[in-house]
């Protein structure tokens, strides 16, 4: 490359590439120093992200105006995050007659597939849809990767105690037979579930402030709700099709 050639990367990529990488490092550094990680606010967070999820909205904006992006810098959120997933796979081991082996398998399934394989797929996907197309081309600021996968991980929190805590209390008495009960009820379930998951993901992303038509991320409601009604209608119990699931991928 000749002297006058521009620079392959410019000085503001290299700049927002450098910055990423220093937040990615100084994350990981921190996260086996739990007397820096503040976990009284991280219980804050996840009990209103299942009370009120919309007032986390100034939570991510006061960290972008304080700490200069909207990625969660404290590992609290990640450990406690965690810990909720084995406390709740325990629950399923004893609720579905796992054996320690088929514990650990779950668990492992769960976390690394489930929750951050998938998430990672989410996260990426939205990232670029968002910076490609929702963001204004004359904005400089990029919605980070970071807060793309914090926003999934918030989602992902209050279906977590739904569906594999609070599910777990009536599935063996109510929710295991084929009855117009157990079908509404539990079904009933994995909408609110859904619908959190959709409500949790737009909030994230409304609270940038510089994305345009955020409300899209909302269309999914609708044809959730028509399809909890066809389920009804054609009498399909979703909860035990999902746990005979993972009952059945345990074994591999």
């Amino acid at each position: 490359m000749s002297r006058r050639d521009p620079p392959l990367i410019s000085t503001s990529s290299r700049s927002n590439i450098n910055s990423a990488y220093y937040k990615i490092r100084r994350y990981f550094r921190r996260l086996f120093k739990f007397e820096q990680m503040d976990f009284q606010f991280a219980l804050w967070q996840m009990f209103y992200l299942l009370a009120a999820p919309q007032k986390l909205t100034k939570v991510f904006r006061a960290r972008k105006n304080f700490k200069s992006q909207y990625a969660r810098d404290d590992p609290a959120f990640l450990i406690l995050f965690a810990g909720a997933l084995c406390f709740t796979s325990i629950g399923f081991a004893v609720a579905l007659g796992y054996s320690f082996l088929q514990f650990l398998t779950f668990l492992i399934v769960e976390i690394f597939i489930d929750c951050i394989g998938i998430g990672i797929v989410i996260a990426t996907t939205l990232w670029y849809i968002t910076n490609k197309f929702l963001k204004p081309k004359n904005i400089p600021q990029d919605v980070e990767w970071g807060f793309a996968f914090d926003i999934h991980l918030n989602a992902f929190f209050p279906p977590l105690i739904l569906l594999h805590f609070i599910l777990l209390i009536f599935y063996g008495s109510v929710l295991s037979n084929a009855s117009a009960l157990a079908v509404v009820f539990g079904n009933a379930f994995w909408l609110a579930a859904a619908i959190y998951y959709v409500y949790i993901t737009f909030l994230g992303y409304n609270s940038m402030q510089i994305l345009n038509n955020v409300n899209l991320f909302l269309m999914p409601v609708p044809w959730l709700i028509f399809i909890y009604l066809i389920t009804v209608y054609q009498g399909y119990n979703i909860s035990s099709t999902v746990f005979t699931m993972y009952k059945q991928r345990t074994l591999l």
